[in-house]
C-alpha cells in the first residue's frame, strides 16, 4: 500500500528529520519499506513509499511529491520521464497549481511545498483511491496516508471523537472529512488543501459534469464504453503477476474478461465462497472463469477463518471499520498472493457509475410521487389517507399509505429509512451523557451536503455522485486497499479510470436506469461479451454470513459477547441495549441484528488495539 508522511512548519531540531520520516512510514507499512524518497529541511519533511516509486521533483522554488501507482500524465512513461513530466506540469501551473490538478490522471496524492514561504498544497485523486489525512498544531501541518502515522508525530496529541463514534455506528465507517480523532481530518475525493501562514483552506478542483448538453447518443456511447473499458484494464499493466477478483458479478466478470483479452497468457482469477444458503456465488464465478478461459482459484471461508482473522483485520485499519465483507476480500487477496499474483484488478465502481444498485430503481418509484402536482398530493391523496383508520384491512390502501409516508421524505434522507439507528430509539441505545455530546443530525447533514453539491436535475445522478464519495471512497476502496495491503498485494481499479468516469457522466440517466432495469446501457453494450447468466443474475454482493454463523457457532458467540459487553463498559451505550441486541438476533432477524453485532465488535477490538 502506498504510504506518504510529512509536515510543514515544524523545526525538527531534537530528532533527525530522516529518522522521524522513516518512523512515520514504518507505523503503517505492511511490508519492508522500499523505494523510499526522502527530503527534509529546516521547516519541512516529506517521504513516501509504495508498490511503485513515488515521483519527486524539486527546483529552486518548489518541492513536488506525487504518490500513486496509476498516476500518469500520459500512458507508458518511465519513472525518470514521470519526474520530468511532473516538473513540466509544475512549471506550467506554478502560478495556479490548483487549476492544474485536473491535468493529473489516475489515483494519486500530491504534496507541493513552496520553498520561499513554506506554503503547502495537498490534493488527492478524483475518486479518493489514495487517502490523505492531516492535522494542524499551531503553525505546523502534519499530513500522512493514515491517522496512525500522524499520531506518531511528536507535536500531535489526539483524543477520540464521540461524534465519530456515533457516525461510525450509523454508517459502519467514519465518512470523510472526519476521522476517529477530534484533531485529525482526511481529504475527500477531488479535494485540495492549502496551508498558508498557519491557516488551512480547502476546496474541490473537480466536479462531474452531469449537464444534459454533455450527454452522448447511444450510437456514440456503445463503442466508447468498450474502448474505455479495455484501455482502463491495459493501464493496470496486466502481466503474469496480475490476477483479478472474480465474484461472479457484473463488474468483476467484466474486468476479468478484458484482462483476459489484453493479457498474453491466461489470467488468474480468485473467488470466495461460503457454505451458507444465499451467500455463495461460486457457481457464477465458475461460469465467468470458463467463459473467459481464466485460471480460476477458489477458497471457502469458514467460521474458524473469521475467528482467527477478526482481531488482525480490526487492528489493521487506522480507524474503526465495520464492513464485514473485509473478511472475504482479505482471504481472496491472500489466496492470490499465495498463488504468485502480486497485483489484483478489482471491479469496484461499476454499480456507482452505471446505476447497478437496487436502491436506484426503488427511489425512482418514490420520486414519481415527489413530482406529482402538489395540489393533488396535499388536497386529495394525503387528506384521504390521513382519515383512514390506523388499522386498515384493505391491502392496497395500506400499501398506498406506506408508499406515501416514505415518498414524502426527500432524498437523501429517505435512503436511511431502514438504518438501524433510525429504526431504534436512540435513548434505548446510548447513554444520556453520550447523546448529550453528539449531534444526532450530523449523519443526515453530511449526506445532504454531498447530495446537494453536484449540479444536476436528475435524482439518479445525485445519488450516483453521493455514492462515489460515501460508498466507494469512504467504504469500499478503504476496505479493499487495506485488505490487499495486509495480504501483501497491490490493487488496481480499472472501473475508476478517469476516462471511464468521465464517460459515465455523458450517459443520459434514462439509459443508465431504463424503467426499473438496472445498468441498462452497460448490459446492452456488453451483451455480446459477457455470459448470459452473468447479465441476467440478480445483484448479490460480497457479504459475510456472520449473522447466520453467530447463531450456530459457539466460539463466534463467545467472541461477540465478550467484545460487546466490554464495549458496554465504556459508557457509550446502555448495557441493556447489548442484552436486547443478542435477544433480537436470536429470535427475529439474524442477518439484520448480526450486522450491528459485527459493527460493535469491530469497534471494540479496534479500541483495544489502538486506544487502550
Amino acid at each position: 500500500m502506498d504510504q506518504l508522511a510529512g509536515w510543514a512548519g515544524w523545526h525538527a531540531a531534537e530528532k533527525p528529520s530522516k529518522n522521524l520520516l522513516h518512523d512515520l512510514l514504518q507505523v503503517a507499512a505492511e511490508r519492508e519499506i522500499k523505494n523510499t524518497r526522502i527530503t527534509s529541511g529546516h521547516k519541512y519533511g516529506l517521504a513516501g513509499t509504495g508498490f511503485s516509486p513515488p515521483i519527486f521533483w524539486e527546483d529552486e522554488e518548489f518541492y513536488a511529491f506525487l504518490l500513486g501507482r496509476q498516476c500518469r500524465f500520459t500512458d507508458g512513461e518511465s519513472e525518470e520521464q514521470q519526474s520530468e513530466l511532473l516538473g513540466s506540469w509544475l512549471k506550467q501551473h506554478r502560478n495556479d497549481p490548483v487549476k492544474g490538478l485536473v491535468a493529473l490522471k489516475g489515483d494519486f496524492c500530491l504534496v507541493l511545498v513552496n520553498r520561499s514561504n513554506n506554503d503547502v498544497l495537498l490534493a488527492v485523486d478524483r475518486m479518493g483511491v489514495q487517502p490523505l489525512a492531516y492535522s494542524q498544531s499551531g503553525d505546523c501541518l502534519v499530513f500522512a496516508s493514515s491517522c496512525e502515522q500522524i499520531k506518531q508525530h511528536p507535536i500531535i496529541n489526539v483524543s477520540v471523537s464521540n461524534q465519530s463514534i456515533f457516525d461510525y455506528l450509523y454508517f459502519h465507517m467514519i465518512p470523510s472529512p472526519n476521522t476517529i480523532y477530534n484533531e485529525i481530518k482526511k481529504l475527500e475525493p477531488a479535494q485540495y488543501l492549502y496551508f498558508r501562514s498557519g491557516e488551512i483552506s480547502t476546496g474541490y478542483y473537480w466536479q462531474p459534469d452531469f449537464s444534459g448538453e454533455n450527454y452522448l447518443s447511444e450510437n456514440e456511447l456503445t463503442p466508447a464504453l468498450k474502448r474505455c473499458l479495455e484501455t482502463a484494464v491495459r493501464r493496470c499493466d496486466v502481466n503474469e503477476k496480475t490476477g483479478a477478483f472474480l465474484s461472479g458479478g457484473l463488474d468483476s466478470s467484466t474486468v476479468a474478461g478484458f484482462a483476459s483479452r489484453v493479457s498474453q497468457s491466461p489470467v488468474s482469477t480468485y473467488s470466495i465462497g461460503f457454505d451458507a444458503p444465499g451467500y455463495d456465488e461460486i457457481s457464477y464465478a465458475r461460469i465467468a472463469s470458463s467463459h473467459f478461459s481464466t485460471k480460476g482459484h477458489e477458497y471457502y471461508v469458514t467460521p474458524d477463518d473469521v475467528l482467527k482473522a477478526v482481531p488482525l483485520i480490526a487492528s489493521s485499519y487506522d480507524e474503526p471499520f465495520g464492513n464485514s465483507s473485509a473478511i472475504p476480500v482479505y482471504f481472496c487477496a491472500r489466496l492470490a498472493f499465495e498463488n504468485g499474483s502480486r497485483r489484483l484488478l478489482a471491479g469496484d465502481g461499476g454499480d456507482e457509475l452505471f446505476a447497478g444498485n437496487s436502491r436506484y430503481a426503488k427511489q425512482k418509484i418514490f420520486e414519481v410521487y415527489q413530482h406529482t402536482p402538489a395540489l393533488l398530493r396535499h388536497m386529495l391523496i394525503e387528506p384521504i389517507l390521513s382519515h383512514m383508520p390506523s388499522r386498515v384491512e384493505i391491502p392496497i390502501i395500506s400499501k398506498l399509505g406506506r408508499y406515501v409516508r416514505d415518498a414524502k421524505i426527500p432524498l437523501p434522507a429517505r435512503l436511511q429509512r431502514y438504518n438501524f439507528l433510525q429504526r431504534t430509539p436512540l435513548e434505548n441505545v446510548f447513554t444520556v451523557n453520550f447523546l448529550n455530546e453528539v449531534n444526532r443530525q450530523h449523519p443526515a447533514e453530511s449526506l445532504d451536503k454531498v447530495y446537494s453539491r453536484v449540479n444536476s436535475d436528475s435524482f439518479l445522478n445525485r445519488m450516483l455522485f453521493m455514492d462515489w464519495k460515501q460508498t466507494l471512497a469512504d467504504n469500499d476502496l478503504r476496505k479493499v486497499n487495506k485488505m490487499c495491503a495486509l495480504a501483501g498485494i497491490e490493487v488496481c481499479y480499472p472501473m475508476l479510470d478517469d476516462d471511464l468516469v468521465e464517460l459515465s457522466t455523458r450517459i443520459p440517466p434514462a439509459l443508465k436506469l431504463k424503467g426499473r432495469k438496472l445498468r441498462y446501457f452497460f448490459k446492452q453494450t456488453l451483451a455480446d461479451f459477457l455470459p448470459p447468466e452473468i447479465l441476467t443474475k440478480g445483484k448479490h454482493g460480497f457479504g459475510l454470513p456472520f449473522g447466520v454463523w453467530l447463531k450456530e457457532v459457539d466460539f463466534l458467540q463467545k467472541l461477540a459477547k465478550d467484545t460487546l459487553y466490554a464495549f458496554g463498559d465504556r459508557g457509550y451505550v446502555n448495557r441493556t441495549f447489548i442484552d436486547w441486541l443478542f435477544v433480537q438476533h436470536n429470535s427475529v432477524h439474524p442477518a439484520y441484528y448480526g450486522e450491528m453485532i459485527w459493527v460493535i465488535m469491530m469497534l471494540e477490538l479496534w479500541l483495544q488495539s489502538h486506544i487502550d
